[in-house]
């Protein structure tokens, strides 16, 4: 088929590529330019594993193209997709959807015939309806356009395989419709290897994401809940995980103890959540996403509040390295990254702070530009007082903690993702504490 895909952020350049992945003909269409000359170069600015071959392979092709240019898309394709950002609106919880409103404003009135639209952003519930609302007022006479929904289910450093063989695909739509076999179209691969399909209304897949990544959220601020009482105990709250994990209503993915989450969507999206049900009237039925919010927001403190006990109690002109930035590893996201808030509090409470990671060090520059980074592991753990391993990338699991001893200064090290193993690190001499341990 041939498609567009209005935005080419993270969802929307991942998406295009991959749509040219499975055959079809795409446009990926965005008003930076910057970021168009970068993708029609084959850049992915970006860091995402396997995209960048992707894009690349489609370029050349002939299946992938991007344009600055809405007219162009108007007569590219009748199916488009709509994958901008949403983001947390400046002085509120609730979702910022200016951007999502003005894809509909620039297209619309630019089509002719019959034109689905996909929306895939995450966004409030009755969003699709606005915009269909919105959309009917500004097509053109003998001009249709469908919105219709089809939530992203994205995880970073994953994004190209869910994106091409998905665990699900959700398509709302309101009463007849033409889009569930389009969607099935575009989605034929994916449906003809049993991934299941599923055909909601709008307010349904509208909320299934937010609603996916309230309950992640949840699980994660439950197990830091309870690391917690762990450290108030002597409990060992990994331990703990291992035992309830083996419950296989509960599972084990995501009871991983630590830092918490952070990243582009689940604290926005949490937060909008809770937003929209007090716009809605049923603000008492989300309140409990306001602590879950707060746990995840101490474990950050805790790890602060720990560097300065092992420093003596206090952090003043002690250099600590912190090993990561990204919210998470094999990604250069760092919006709300637990990694690179916990260098900037150490930093405002005196310490000399180092910082490296393998991918997300000029993100971080831009967001902390008074922070020292170095340029690899090695030099940003020389004659460390202190290590805080902060994102559980491979490179930092793995290290050699005999190795690492003979650089640092003092060999005590927080790991605050709960990922290294404690018996070897303490053979080697060195102090380990963790969050919801007592080591």
């Amino acid at each position: 088929m041939r498609m567009t895909v209005i935005g080419t952020g993270y969802l929307g350049a991942t998406h295009a590529a991959c749509m040219a992945e499975l055959g079809h003909e795409v446009l990926g269409v965005d008003v930076d330019e910057a970021k168009i000359a970068s993708l029609r170069g084959g850049e992915v600015p970006f860091y995402e594993p396997g995209l960048p071959e992707v894009l690349t392979r489609n370029l050349e092709d002939g299946r992938l193209g991007f344009s600055t240019d809405y007219a162009e898309a108007a007569g590219f394709a009748n199916v488009h997709f709509l994958g901008v950002g949403t983001p947390q609106r400046k002085g509120s919880f609730a979702a910022d959807l200016t951007y999502v409103f003005q894809v509909i404003t620039d297209l619309v009135p630019l089509l002719r015939g019959d034109h689905v639209i996909f929306g895939k952003s995450t966004v409030p519930v009755g969003t699709a309806v606005q915009l269909q609302e919105l959309a009917d007022f500004l097509a053109g006479p003998g001009t249709s356009v469908e919105i219709a929904w089809n939530p992203e289910f994205l995880r970073e450093g994953f994004a190209v395989k869910d994106t091409i063989t998905p665990d699900r695909i959700v398509v709302g739509v309101r009463g007849e419709s033409r889009a569930e076999e389009i969607a099935r179209e575009i989605y034929a691969t994916a449906i003809a290897t049993d991934t299941p399909f599923l055909v909601t209304d709008l307010a349904t897949a509208e909320l299934v994401k937010v609603s996916a990544n309230a309950f992640l959220a949840t699980k994660i601020s439950f197990i830091n809940a309870v690391s917690e009482i762990c450290e108030s105990t002597g409990a060992d709250v990994v331990a703990l995980a291992d035992a309830i994990g083996h419950d296989d209503r509960i599972g084990r993915k995501f009871l991983g103890a630590g830092l918490g989450f952070g990243g582009g969507c689940l604290p926005k999206d949490i937060r909008a959540f809770m937003a929209r049900a007090g716009e809605l009237g049923a603000d008492q039925a989300l309140t409990f996403l306001r602590e879950v919010d707060s746990i995840n927001m101490r474990r950050r403190e805790r790890v602060v509040q720990l560097s300065k006990e092992v420093s003596g109690g206090s952090l003043l002109g002690k250099r600590v390295t912190v090993l990561g930035a990204a919210f998470k590893p094999n990604s250069d996201d760092v919006r709300d990254s637990p990694a690179l808030s916990v260098a900037g509090s150490l930093s405002l409470q005196g310490a000399d702070v180092s910082v490296y990671d393998p991918e997300a060090m000029d993100n971080a520059r831009r967001i902390f530009p008074t922070l020292n980074y170095a340029e690899s592991t090695v030099q940003a753990l020389a004659d460390a007082d202190l290590v805080v391993l902060a994102t559980e990338w491979k490179e930092f699991r793995e290290l050699d903690p005999v190795r690492v001893a003979e650089l640092v200064s003092t060999p005590i090290i927080i790991d605050g993702r709960n990922v290294l193993d404690v018996r070897l690190w303490k053979a080697a001499g060195w102090t380990i504490k963790a969050l919801g341990r007592n080591l």
